[in-house]
């Protein structure tokens, strides 16, 4: 199974890779949706999904970052084998994109370089006055308060995709095209749950349509490949027989 994907790959020259949750809980960063999931907390007054909604943002600001910092930032997270075989493929000259649901920025921190941020990303982050930009680091600094910019006083908001919010439309254009044009899609760590994200699956016309995830998905009928298993276990693995 693993050499049969490996084979793929090493014939593949437009490789496109689309990753979900999956790929970063083996850094230590939890789902939304499993048992153990950021969803299934019950310590906050209000549902996660409302409290990471454009609504809530502006109208409770001091609860939505209560949240967003203890629940949806991990700094000390680190590329794991998935990551690290996606940037190696890359290099290789086999992987054209990396197309993720995911806001750690750990492809980026692996050395992939066409990283396709679908949900914005916790590195990014503006003032709704002046724009001014604000990495991580200086969010983490005021972590214990609403951010505020340090030029005029007004509050920053972190370029992630919130509910009720619209994704990024150049965004989802590149992401179609790179998917219409691979002749090998590799879809793991993510259940195809999440629209309009999970839709873009319908675009790819290529050869090799490969699924990677620990649970069944609805798509599993339609691939040529499924494994069902960790996916840094499996790239891991694959990268071995390349």
């Amino acid at each position: 199974m693993y050499e049969s994907l490996s084979n793929i790959i090493k014939n593949s020259t437009k490789l496109v890779f689309f990753g979900g949750a999956g790929v970063s809980t083996e850094s230590g960063i939890p789902d939304f949706r499993s048992s153990a999931g950021i969803y299934s907390k019950k310590t906050y007054p209000y549902p996660a999904e409302h409290m990471i909604s454009s609504d809530f943002f502006f109208t409770h600001p001091n609860q939505f970052y209560d949240f967003y910092f203890h629940e949806m930032i991990y700094p000390q997270a680190k590329p794991n084998a998935a990551h690290i075989a996606l940037a190696e493929l890359e290099k290789m000259g086999i992987c054209k994109a990396v197309i993720t649901q995911n806001i750690d920025g750990l492809h980026q921190a692996a050395g992939s370089q066409n990283v396709l941020e679908l949900h914005g990303s916790v590195h990014r982050n503006r003032c709704l006055n002046c724009h001014t930009q604000y990495d991580l680091a200086a969010m983490l600094n005021q972590k214990d308060r609403v951010p505020k910019c340090s030029k005029c006083g007004h509050i920053i908001k972190p370029e992630v995709v919130l509910y009720q919010e619209a994704l990024d439309q150049s965004v989802i254009q590149s992401a179609v095209s790179h998917i219409q044009s691979a002749d090998t899609l590799i879809v793991g760590g993510t259940s195809l749950q999440v629209y309009p994200a999970a839709g873009l699956i319908q675009y790819f016309r290529g050869a090799q349509l490969i699924l990677i995830n620990k649970s069944v998905t609805d798509m599993d009928s339609k691939a040529d490949l499924v494994i069902h298993d960790e996916i840094g276990k499996v790239m891991d693995e694959v990268m071995s027989h390349m």
